[in-house]
């Protein structure tokens, strides 16, 4: 249970381009498959439970995780109308693209119909009827929200646990081949492709009618486009780390949208040589700073600046709306953060009062053995995993004053998080390192601070985060000074805290670095480490020799032992490789550092060992306190 399934490949000739339209769309990867033998396994993958899911309880109502689950962001991560995508077919089948049973094959999570999901999409599928910015038309926007990469699915012995802000296991990458796939499938002229796409939207209309053909031009000029944009991104070296089942390379993936696609500049393309596990976000509405790497401040820079990279449309000044007009429903990310955060600080009543941590399913999951873990928080204090990650959250060490900053004006404190140097933790460097040296071109009259150097006479080089952080703030102010909104409004709206954007931390002059986050529900939050690199709890307290050299994601069935997702190989699963056949690290993958193993006799403690080796039965231990976090 819980696994996915393979998509065929196969490339018909399209009669629009002969053998040369057959070459190049099997060169772009976007051609419609041709084996029927997908038309059976696509009806499988992971299926629901008998009973049906079960969510566990994180202080939010029905209601709130509803409207989390299809909160519009604006965007069109999903480049069709809405009503284009309703209208897909599957690759290699008749069967609809849209339907739940399909896309669960690409880890996305079935969500019930409702007002804010009509046509019963996925959990993380959002329509936005928005103001393009280019021509200032009304358009019907398909793409994703934040319950796209942040609600968990943990598969336990016919049992589904759902876990809001829980790090999805979504393959992105499978997910939009397929798309590709669909659209050129119903740009084929043969065998009623076309006609039955065309049909569905325009049901009215001749088969040679203008209104067909107009549509018929559109999906194939689009077609083209891609195959354009996708033909830049390998000649850029895109795709050098493949993310797979629950990564993204976040970063890198909203500077290309950002600063490449959106502003036309294919010279600002970054290969993706960074990918991230999705974070779980409870609690994060608290933190002083975000993001692995501790490099953003404001939460409404964090959020908008994610709907702007999940394709949320700008006018960077080509468009016919004021500059820096957009697609982001600002006040939908402020009611997103909100209902994360609570409606009251936390130190007032020693807990979270917005979306908190799942506590472990005693009644689904192996109850959690007493007096194991007891022993687990007696290693959990000799290994002073606090002094990194905090005392646990359900102790009143945790709340007590020198944990959290001294009030702002708001009369807000956030949980000082510590930030540990790359150098001492020893992790994967990728994701710190590459936004650090990152750079980007844009034209001066953007209005970017800090230029590193001019780039012609209209051109100049800028930081990575910098830029970012600037571009991110001009789309908020352009929606308040569109909607009018006050100073001391805006002052809340951006979570009562400054723009700041580091990549080294205490400042730009320091070092690369870290986050070392509370531990509340970690259990429910594999694979482990920033890159997903080291598939479970037990093996993360290993030795390095013992963690496993690659192993394979997209099962979803948990392990509650070692804790974390089963690593059995299974059909189209993702096999992820930390280390090469020469025990070489593999970057972006590596699964070194954060290490407990005592070196041999005579033999250097290796780099990133943060504590002695701990026996087969601490292991365990440690494991079985962490439960009850």
């Amino acid at each position: 249970m819980g696994g996915f399934r393979q998509i065929a490949s196969h490339v018909p000739v399209f009669v629009f381009g002969g053998r040369i339209a057959t070459r190049i769309l099997r060169l772009a990867g976007i051609a419609a498959a041709g084996s029927a033998a997908f038309a059976v396994a696509g009806q499988s993958g992971a299926q629901p439970s008998a009973s049906g899911p079960v969510w566990l309880d994180q202080n939010w109502s029905a209601t709130e995780r509803a409207w989390f689950h299809h909160a519009a962001q604006g965007t069109s991560t999903i480049p069709v109308p809405y009503e284009w995508f309703m209208a897909l077919e599957q690759p290699d089948s008749r069967g609809m693209l849209a339907d739940p049973a399909y896309l669960d094959q690409f880890g996305f999570i079935p969500s019930p119909r409702g007002d804010g999901n009509p046509d019963g999409l996925p959990i993380g599928f959002a329509r936005s009827d928005s103001i393009d910015p280019a021509n200032g038309q009304r358009i019907s926007q398909i793409g994703f929200s934040c319950g796209a990469c942040h609600t968990g699915r943990i598969d336990y012995r016919g049992v589904n646990m759902l876990i809001d802000g829980g790090p999805a296991l979504t393959n992105l990458g499978m997910f939009r081949n397929a798309l590709a796939k669909s659209l050129a499938k119903a740009a084929d002229l043969r065998n009623g492709n076309f006609d039955r796409f065309a049909r569905r939207l325009l049901p009215n209309a001749q088969p040679l009618s203008k209104e067909r053909v107009e549509l018929w031009k559109k999906l194939t000029g689009g077609l083209i486009k891609g195959l354009i944009a996708k033909l830049e991104l390998d000649g850029r070296g895109q795709g050098t780390v493949e993310e797979g089942f629950g990564r993204l390379d976040a970063l890198n993936r909203i500077g290309n949208e950002v600063f490449a696609n959106q502003m036309g500049r294919p010279d600002n393309l970054k290969a993706l040589t960074a990918p991230v596990a999705y974070p779980h976000i409870w609690d994060t509405s608290w933190f002083d700073w975000v993001q692995y790497n501790s490099s953003i401040e404001q939460p409404m820079v964090r959020n908008a600046g994610e709907a702007m990279g999940v394709s949320a449309k700008v006018n960077w000044g080509k468009g016919s709306t004021p500059l820096f007009t957009s697609t982001v429903p600002v006040d939908n990310l402020h009611r997103i953060e909100s209902s994360i955060a609570g409606p009251r600080q936390p130190q007032e009543g020693r807990q979270f009062t917005g979306l908190r941590a799942p506590a472990w399913p005693g009644n689904i999951l192996p109850p959690v053995d007493a007096a194991l873990a007891e022993r687990g928080a007696g290693l959990y204090r000799e290994m002073h995993c606090g002094g990194c990650h905090l005392p646990a959250p359900n102790t009143e060490e945790f709340w007590t004053g020198n944990h959290w900053t001294p009030a702002n004006a708001a009369g807000e404190r956030y949980l000082a998080l510590k930030v540990i140097p790359v150098s001492a933790v020893g992790t994967d460097e990728a994701q710190a390192a590459d936004m650090d040296k990152r750079t980007i071109v844009a034209s001066k009259s953007i209005g970017f601070p800090n230029a590193i150097r001019a780039s012609g006479s209209r051109d100049a080089v800028y930081g990575f985060g910098g830029a970012l952080g600037s571009a991110v703030e001009k789309v908020v102010n352009r929606w308040y000074d569109t909607n009018n909104i006050p100073a001391a409004q805006r002052e809340s709206m951006n979570g009562n805290r400054p723009n700041g954007i580091r990549s080294r931390f205490p400042n730009q002059s320091g070092v690369l670095a870290y986050t070392a986050r509370p531990l509340d529900g970690i259990w429910a939050t594999a694979p482990y480490l920033h890159n997903g690199s080291v598939p479970t709890l037990y093996d993360l307290f290993s030795p390095y020799n013992e963690r496993p050299a690659s192993f394979w994601l997209g099962n979803r069935e948990f392990d509650p032992v070692k804790v974390g997702y089963r690593t059995d190989k299974i059909p189209n699963g993702f096999l992820l490789v930390a280390r090469d056949a020469q025990g070489r690290a593999v970057r972006g993958n590596w699964n070194g550092g954060h290490l407990f193993e005592t070196p041999a006799a005579g033999a250097a403690r290796r780099p990133g060992t943060i504590g002695r080796g701990l026996t087969p039965d601490e292991r365990r231990a440690l494991v079985e306190y962490l439960k009850t976090l």
